[in-house]
C-alpha cells in the first residue's frame, strides 16, 4: 500500500483529478443507461409484451461498455495508490500515516475540492473528516 503525505496527495491530483472526472461521468452514464433498460423491461412486465429485443440488446451493450470503462478507471486509480470510495461524488482517499500516532489514516478528497484538505480515521469515513494539517 502506498502511503502519501499531504503534499504528495495534492501533487497526485494532477493525474487523479481527470481520472475521477471521467469516472463520475461514466457512472452517470451507467445510471442513465441502466434506468432506460429498467424502463424497457418495466413496460414489458406491465403489459405483457412489446419487447424490442434490439433496443434491449443495445442498452445491455451500452451498460456493459460503460461498466468496463468504470472498472478500468477504478483500476487506474487503485494503481496510483488511491482508494475509490464513492463513484457518484468522486470521493477518494489517500492512505497516510498520522504524524503523532503513526497509525494509518486516510487523506480525503472529492471532485470539486481544490486540494486535499481533510483526513479521517480508517473506520470513520467521510462523516469523520477533520481539517488538515493534523
Amino acid at each position: 500500500m502506498r502511503i502519501f503525505t499531504q503534499e504528495e496527495a495534492n501533487d497526485a491530483l494532477e493525474v487523479v483529478r481527470p481520472l475521477v472526472e471521467r469516472l463520475v461521468g461514466a457512472r452517470r452514464r451507467f445510471v442513465h443507461v441502466a434506468g432506460r433498460l429498467e424502463q424497457v423491461e418495466g413496460r414489458v412486465a406491465g403489459n405483457g409484451g412489446g419487447l424490442d429485443l434490439e433496443r434491449v440488446r443495445e442498452l445491455q451493450e451500452q451498460a456493459a461498455e460503460v461498466g468496463a470503462k468504470i472498472a478500468l478507471l477504478v483500476g487506474e486509480l487503485e494503481a496510483a495508490g488511491v482508494q475509490v470510495k464513492d463513484l457518484d461524488q468522486g470521493l477518494i482517499d489517500f492512505p497516510a500515516h498520522h504524524p503523532e500516532s503513526h497509525e494509518t489514516v486516510l487523506l480525503c478528497w472529492h471532485l470539486g475540492e481544490d486540494s486535499v484538505q481533510y483526513w479521517h480515521g480508517v473506520e470513520e469515513g467521510f462523516a469523520g473528516r477533520k481539517p488538515l494539517p493534523f
